[in-house]
């Protein structure tokens, strides 16, 4: 016998959309079947009933046991020995059909009856369950539409606690209504074949008997055929025995699971998380906007594919391109009070959807995932073990590296930094090839600031006085002179990631390995929320403004910036060592480590620039052979040359001005 197709019980419990894709095919099964069967009973009861019209009614029959073969199962034409065997039998009924007389009892009892069973009892066990289905499926994305409204404050433990129990009980009851309906599925196509061949069975064996001179005629040569067609019902008959009884035991088996196999976000204290994830599906929460101040949440399943988001809803039988995730970055949110809250933003820094995941194992595996294929680890040869190895050297980075070695290992001796220094810059001019070790960079153990805050004794200073400053270290008037004065203005959008105190800026090497230690505790602690700037380069300072108010954050003195350098693999990053005098002879060093929309090295060129602007200044012939040989705008200050400044500003939007100096 072929290999019947059949649901598997263990995906029940997931519901994917491919599941239910499948299950869809069934059902269009289970109905072509329905339509079927109500045929083949019509053609036997107008055989049983149509005396007089006993010729036509059993040659209706004969069309409809041909017809067998023609109809369009979802599952397949059905298997050839049912397909032959009807058609044998469409032979034999063509020639009894001259011999046809009073059937009624027969063929109530032997023809007429099975298949009215199969309809009523088969057939109407699985419209049932279907709707029983149905039923559960509403309950539980009801219960989880309340579960994901929940609140994140503590004193709901109680509202949530019975959520979750909710959840747990419409899970569970949607797992049981859909094992029971799967199984009757996986048994309808065994039954199917034996309510195909089962009827017919008695039918012909009722012609037999019923008359004398056909059973002279038949019975030698139909001996052996029926005897055949006993024994292949009687196998599939077994089959479906052993069939029933193996789903029975994998449906206890199923049933068998504990709570957390329910219950959502079962093990929110200690999540067992998997952050080398190249590839993620599941249920998210997408966020719609439907008016000026009204949203939608819609729970859809995502799942990636290469370096695509992709969505598909219940009965679409492939997904669709939600977001590009190539450079994209992703950070968690707090959005209309509901936990478990991420955004994916497009390379451009444009806000991108809005996600919200059921459970903190689930979120925080999304948002590993999302980072992973966002470096483009998938295109690797070998991805899962690029984005172990990524996480280990993470895990590693926040253990300070003693060993020259290890720190030979981690950088490749083929990268360079291009950058323009000035000679007032502290490195010397003969560097050692050799790495430094990075204890003489950075002290172990130095805290790391994710966030610019102005310092609490700078704040006091900055308001002594009788006259009101501005909080942030400038006036209003001396910043406009400034402005004003400077021969050099350029502004970039950067997003702060961190700075730390280090102990040398004799070396580049500082920068990278603050860049390093500052993206290793992002990615250990999962601080993924970082703060958008404009960076304002000048021939003086470099200033951070709050893109929303215009307030100055913070701003360095130009001459105080004593190493700059974009990273030798991700060119978006940027970082610089500025130095600070904190009281006389003592000078403290502070790493600034940056992520900006364009690349790093065009920072440092307009960093470098402006010193060099600061350095001609002292010397006014120095000044104009500066400014020879760089060209000006039409109002006196520097432009930069940069290829790709019209491709960077229509990148920034509509409201950005093009780079000048």
């Amino acid at each position: 016998m072929p290999v019947v197709d059949k649901l598997r019980l263990e995906e029940a419990l997931q519901d994917s959309p491919q599941t239910r894709s499948l299950l869809s095919v069934f059902e269009e099964d289970e109905g072509t079947l329905t339509d079927y069967t109500n045929q083949l009973l019509q053609a036997m009861q107008r055989v049983y009933g149509a005396q007089n019209e006993m010729c036509l009614a059993t040659q209706q029959l004969s069309k409809q046991l041909l017809a067998y073969e023609k109809q369009n199962f979802a599952l397949g034409k059905g298997d050839e020995e049912v397909i032959s065997t009807l058609q044998y039998f469409s032979k034999i009924v063509d020639e009894l059909n001259v011999l046809h007389t009073e059937l009624a009892k027969q063929l109530a009892d032997t023809m007429v009856l099975p298949i009215i069973q199969f309809r009523e009892k088969d057939l109407t066990e699985v419209s049932t369950l279907k709707d029983l289905f149905s039923l559960a499926s509403n309950e539980h994305d009801v219960s989880m539409a309340r579960y994901s409204r929940l609140p994140k404050k503590k004193e709901n433990e109680k509202l949530k606690a019975g959520v979750a129990k909710e959840v747990a009980s419409a899970r569970r009851k949607q797992h049981l209504s859909s094992l029971q309906y799967y199984c009757a599925l996986n048994a309808l196509q065994y039954r199917k074949r034996i309510a195909m061949l089962d009827p017919m069975l008695g039918y012909t064996r009722s012609q037999i008997k019923f008359f004398k001179k056909g059973a002279d005629m038949f019975s030698k040569k139909m001996d052996s055929f029926l005897s055949s067609i006993s024994d292949m019902v009687q196998s599939v008959q077994e089959e479906l025995d052993a069939e029933a009884e193996g789903m029975r035991v994998a449906q206890q088996d199923l049933l068998s699971v504990g709570e957390s196999a329910y219950t959502p976000d079962y093990d929110a204290a200690a999540p067992h998380i998997n952050r080398n994830l190249i590839q993620k599906a599941g249920y998210l929460n997408l966020r719609n906007k439907t008016g000026l101040v009204t949203t939608t949440w819609d729970r859809l399943y995502f799942f990636t594919q290469g370096g695509n988001l992709m969505c598909q809803p219940r009965g679409a039988v492939a997904g669709g391109l939600i977001q590009d995730l190539d450079n994209c970055s992703v950070m968690a949110i707090d959005c209309e009070d509901r936990r478990y809250c991420f955004q994916i933003t497009t390379p451009t820094g444009k806000p991108g959807i809005t996600l919200q995941a059921e459970s903190k194992k689930e979120y925080e595996e999304w948002i590993c995932a999302i980072n992973n294929i966002s470096r483009q680890i998938y295109l690797s040869d070998n991805p899962e073990a690029v984005a172990l190895r990524l996480n280990q050297t993470a895990l590693q980075a926040v253990t300070p590296i003693t060993s020259l070695g290890k720190k030979q290992d981690s950088l490749s001796p083929s990268q360079d930094v291009k950058n323009v220094e000035m000679p007032n810059d502290r490195t010397g001019p003969d560097e050692p090839t050799s790495s430094p070790d990075t204890t003489e960079l950075i002290a172990p153990g130095t805290p790391i600031q994710f966030d610019i805050v102005l310092p609490a004794m700078e704040f006091l200073d900055q308001n002594r006085g009788s006259r009101r400053t501005n909080p942030f270290g400038e006036s209003e008037d001396g910043r406009k002179e400034e402005e004003a004065d400077s021969l050099l203005k350029q502004m970039f959008v950067v997003r702060f990631l961190g700075s730390m105190a280090v102990k040398s800026d004799q070396t580049v090497e500082v920068i990278y390995e603050a860049m390093r230690q500052v993206l290793a505790a992002r990615a250990i602690h999962n601080i993924f929320r970082m703060t958008e700037s404009h960076l304002l380069v000048t021939s003086n300072d470099l200033k951070l403004i709050d893109p929303q108010t215009q307030v100055t954050r913070a701003n360095f003195e130009l001459a105080s910036v004593t190493q700059f350098a974009a990273h030798q693999e991700n060119k978006r990053l940027i970082g610089f060592v500025v130095c600070v005098s904190e009281s006389p002879g003592e000078d403290s060093l502070s790493a600034y480590v940056f992520e900006s929309n364009t690349e790093g090295e065009k920072i440092c060129y307009a960093i470098s620039l402006g010193k060099e602007i600061l350095e001609a200044r002292k010397d006014p012939e120095a000044l104009a052979q500066l400014m020879s040989s760089i060209p000006l705008t039409n109002d006196g200050k520097f432009m930069l040359l940069n290829d790709q400044s019209e491709e960077d500003s229509a990148a920034h939007g509509d409201g950005q001005e093009e780079s000048e100096a």
